[in-house]
């Protein structure tokens, strides 16, 4: 992938001396420019047969009620191949908008990675967060004696004997109330012994690194990952003068109905709508950004580096043969919304609202799928099939490569 760079010489002359040396002015990075879907597949080698299979599968979901919408982006060799929205963003709002590849979704769990995971690398890097140290280290406030030993790694491989989670938003508010209680409760298991995927080991994570910087992680995040990339739409707590970009969510009767521009997770919600596991608002284009800037070793497509390339690989590498974790990314395994063909060094997240990634190092490949699959109601499961399909479909786009079913072997 190339990258662009401008500079600006700016030489000044003071009258009867000569001329200083000239210096040099960084300009500002050159706007992305995106690829459109009727563009075609933009000679990333994948089958332009994919675009009108892609069309019908989708479309064929959203009749079956998978979701009021779909938004999905395609990308390989360092090009964004396909991108394109699908349906409404709500099956009931009289003149509901139209999905684009700019409707706002609510991620949940991709949060995770987007989000924390990548703050976590980056901190890592200059030096401020080290993994192998204990949470309680940088978090004194986690004293509880039987939690002592649990490492900021475990955190992110979930290990860290944490339970999968609980209604906390029921009567906890804020950071110090989640801490409180996250701390007093009771281990599932021995630390380092076992897998449990816990929102909490994210919560965690966000308050290690807000307690190392003395930002908060949306201020973090916007500072460090989302602007330097240029992924513009990329939030927590969206406006309400966004509304209509936005995907609403759940019919939540507690929450005062529609839940629309609000987090849906509840934890999220009572920790004020910025936490380390769910929380962040992102659209297609923005997560294609992200996507190409993690297969391009951590340089985004304007130049602009957010980690390094052994980072990168270290992160995103199963960190033990007893999990399919990675260092706060996961990897395919049966049955996962990679489908049959993402090779084992893929890595990617999900997120309960309906959403997923998944990063194909191998074939230098992505997929993104972003769905609204809990409007009106979180029972919806059609989501499941839906981002597998999508996932095989594309793999089995790829020209020229051998197609292997993983997920058989």
């Amino acid at each position: 992938m190339k990258s662009f760079r401008f500079a600006i010489i700016l030489v000044s002359a003071a009258a009867c001396a000569p001329p200083p040396p000239a210096r040099v002015v960084a300009a500002p990075p050159v706007p992305i420019k995106y690829i459109e879907p009727e563009v075609g597949l933009n000679n990333s080698g994948l089958d332009p047969a994919l675009a009108g299979k892609l069309d019908k599968l989708v479309k064929t979901a959203i009749e079956e009620a998978v979701a009021p919408g779909v938004a999905i982006a395609v990308g390989r060799n360092g090009h964004i191949a396909y991108m394109k929205g699908y349906g409404y963003i709500d099956w009931n709002q009289p003149g509901s908008p139209a999905v684009d590849t700019n409707t706002l979704y609510d991620l949940a769990s991709l949060t995770k990675v987007i989000a924390t995971t990548t703050l976590a690398m980056i901190l890592e890097e200059a030096g401020q967060l080290d993994i192998n140290r204990t949470v309680v280290s940088y978090l004194p406030e986690f004293n509880s004696p039987e939690k002592a030993q649990i490492t900021v790694k475990q955190l992110l491989t979930h290990s860290g004997g944490l339970e999968a989670g609980a209604n906390i938003y029921a009567t906890a508010r804020g950071r110090d109330q989640y801490l409180y209680q996250i701390n007093a409760r009771p281990l599932e298991y021995t630390p380092g012994t076992n897998m449990i995927y816990s929102d909490w080991d994210m919560i965690l994570l966000q308050m290690v690194m807000e307690r190392i910087s003395g930002k908060t992680l949306d201020v973090l995040a916007g500072e460090r990952i989302f602007r330097p990339l240029g992924m513009v739409d990329t939030q927590f707590q969206p406006p309400i003068s966004l509304r209509s970009r936005i995907a609403p969510t759940q019919v939540d009767e507690a929450r005062g109905g529609l839940l629309w521009g609000t987090v849906h997770d509840e934890n999220a919600w009572a920790l004020g709508g910025v936490a380390g596991h769910a929380g962040l608002f992102s659209t297609a284009k923005d997560l294609a950004l992200f996507s190409m800037m993690i297969l391009n070793g951590g340089e985004g497509v304007n130049g602009v580096r957010i980690v390094k390339p052994a980072t990168i690989a270290r992160w995103t590498a199963r960190q033990g043969k007893e999990s399919t974790r990675a260092l706060g990314w996961d990897s395919p395994e049966g049955g996962s919304s990679a489908g049959q063909f993402f090779s084992p060094w893929s890595f990617g997240h999900t997120g309960f609202t309906g959403t997923s990634i998944w990063i194909d190092p191998e074939k230098d490949l992505f997929v993104v799928v972003l769905t609204n699959r809990v409007n009106p109601t979180r029972n919806n499961t059609r989501h499941v099939q839906l981002r597998r399909d999508v996932a095989d479909m594309v793999q089995q786009a790829v020209l020229g490569a051998r197609i292997v079913n993983w997920e058989a072997r």
